[in-house]
């Protein structure tokens, strides 16, 4: 069982910049990730402040890391089977190749179909989660329609439908239309020839499409809220 106290706050520091540098990520990235302020994390590395149990606590659940490690250096960060850390999201100039691509593209702004804009030079950094497709593409979305499902400013990891006879009804999708793109839940609706369009903002009134007016489908395999801090 791991003493809540005392521990030493130099070598813990050490071993919190060690899970940073693996990550290959900012100081400021990795504590926007984990919700808290940059400032107190830097702070709190450089023995300014107190490494609180809280963020010993925090930094071992939202990275799947070893609390004994962190405490108290035995054993090693990732236990064998246990959930590996989500990796967070690259900037465009590390040369990562891995991981789901994210664009620099805002999936409701515009009208043409998405192929076009999904360009490598559009690209803006790569990451990594649990479940999602190869195939698919990370885009940003604006707008409070689907919010709170869907926040202002959020991601979200699309894949292409390459058949629009099979939907799967209730699930989140992009829909592409010759005047807009959009993103919303997808309903039954009792003329087969068309769809009906949901906002989650109970504020958005429900929109009916005929299905043949629905240029191209995207299904949402991850909503991505983000909420900076800083």
């Amino acid at each position: 069982m791991i003493a809540e106290n005392p521990i030493n706050q130099a070598e813990v520091a050490s071993r919190i910049r060690f899970l940073i540098t693996n990550q290959r990520i900012s100081q400021g990235a990795f504590a926007r990730h984990l919700g808290i302020n940059p400032a107190n994390l830097s702070k709190s590395l450089s023995g300014a402040n107190t490494l609180t149990m809280g963020l010993i606590n925090r930094i071992a659940a939202d990275m799947g890391v070893s609390k004994e490690w962190l405490c108290t250096g035995q054993g090693v960060p990732y236990p064998k089977d246990a959930f590996q850390p989500p990796a967070v999201l690259t900037t465009a100039d590390q040369t990562v190749t891995s991981g789901v691509p994210v664009y620099d593209i805002d999936v409701t702004a515009g009208r043409r179909e998405l192929s076009l804009d999904l360009t490598d030079d559009r690209v803006i950094g790569r990451i990594n989660l649990p479940n999602i497709s190869h195939e698919a593409a990370i885009v940003r979305v604006s707008g409070d329609s689907m919010a709170p499902t869907v926040k202002n400013g959020s991601y979200i990891a699309i894949r292409p439908v390459s058949n629009m006879a099979y939907i799967f009804w209730g699930q989140i999708y992009v829909i592409v239309l010759d005047d807009y793109r959009m993103v919303k839940f997808l309903r039954r609706h009792p003329d087969k020839s068309m769809v009906i369009l949901q906002s989650a903002n109970p504020s958005y009134d429900d929109m009916e499409v005929l299905r043949s007016d629905i240029r191209r489908l995207y299904i949402v395999e991850a909503v991505i809220n983000c909420d900076l801090r800083c």
